[in-house]
């Protein structure tokens, strides 16, 4: 009985020392085969962490600026058509008038513009009007700078078109100048989302004339950021008069635009 006593105590002895030697818990994750949610476990998250904030870099959330063309009452007092420039034209005009529908250029651009402000927020994006209202006197210097201020990603400028000829029709799409001065560094930017957007109309059987660079408008040459200028169409022809004022066809021009805009993001 005594051998067996002092044989029990060794065992006990041995175990003691064993289990101080040892991680237990570590022991049991290893035995359950749940390694990865000890030691590995401060791994995972990091590693989740790193995804996220590289989403997050993949997410950002762009800013457009939509400039609906002309107010109610023109302004034609002169303002320089680009920093520093001599040159001078008229702050803003009220715009042209359609021939079918009576209705002006700025009232058919505001609607158009808010059309298009809800499809890109319903995309995801963030985004500002120069103008909500007719009543108002921004001029086009001013409109290119809010943008500018608001440090915008793109500016999606909304018009329609007019001209003494009333057999012509067709959308156009304006960029700033290659080789002007004040807009060179914007131009490749602006001519990227101007291309897909024209693609995009294209696919969609919009009728287009194409892709023009412009070095005379001031709110081209004002601006610091990419901006593209859509002409919808022409308020001189009796038909395209009535259609761009046509909600589904308006809300189709405008997803157009919209779809362009967002090819243009996908390249950032």
């Amino acid at each position: 009985m005594k051998k067996y006593r002092v044989l029990v105590t060794i065992i006990i002895a041995m175990g003691i020392i064993l289990i101080g030697q040892s991680n237990p818990i570590n022991n049991f994750y290893k035995s359950a085969g749940l390694i990865s949610k000890g030691v590995n476990q401060g791994e995972e998250v990091k590693k989740d962490n790193k995804e996220k904030d590289n989403n997050d870099v993949k997410e950002k959330k762009y800013l457009i600026c939509i400039d609906p063309g002309h107010q109610s009452k023109g302004d034609p007092n002169p303002e320089s058509v680009a920093p520093g420039s001599s040159q001078k034209k008229a702050r803003v005009s009220s715009g042209a008038t359609g021939v079918s529908t009576k209705k002006p250029e700025y009232v058919l651009n505001l609607e158009a513009s808010i059309v298009l402000k809800h499809i890109l927020e319903g995309k995801g994006y963030e985004v500002i009007m120069t103008r909500e209202t007719h009543d108002v006197n921004i001029s086009n210097a001013e409109r290119a700078t809010l943008a500018n201020e608001k440090n915008a990603d793109m500016v999606v400028r909304i018009h329609a078109d007019s001209l003494d000829n009333s057999s012509k029709t067709g959308a156009s799409i304006l960029i700033p100048g290659k080789n002007s001065k004040y807009t060179s560094s914007i131009y490749e930017e602006s001519s990227k989302c101007a291309e897909l957007i024209k693609t995009s109309m294209k696919s969609n059987a919009i009728e287009l004339n194409g892709i023009f660079e412009r070095d005379d408008l001031t709110g081209f040459n004002w601006s610091k950021v990419p901006v593209v200028l859509v002409e919808m169409g022409f308020l001189s022809n009796y038909n395209e008069d009535q259609m761009m004022s046509n909600p589904e066809y308006q809300r189709k021009l405008m997803q157009t635009i919209a779809d362009g805009v967002e090819e243009y993001f996908k390249t950032k």
